[in-house]
């Protein structure tokens, strides 16, 4: 799982969300519909990414 890498486009607005959500898509260097960034998968992004799950879109990379 250390190798893998996890590409994360941000699908939907913040707005209507919690401070919480809005916090944790700015960690994951997030902020407009349509960003996409390339982070490690490992146990806190992926926990990072259940919190705003119905605002992003994840796909694997090798």
């Amino acid at each position: 799982m250390s190798d893998m890498k996890l590409q994360i486009t941000q699908v939907r607005s913040t707005i209507g969300c919690t401070e919480k959500q809005k916090a944790t898509i700015k960690a994951l260097g997030l902020g407009r519909p349509n960003y996409k960034v390339e982070k490690p998968d490992n146990p806190c992004t992926r926990g990072q990414i259940r919190v705003v799950e119905h605002l992003v879109k994840v796909e694997e990379l090798s």
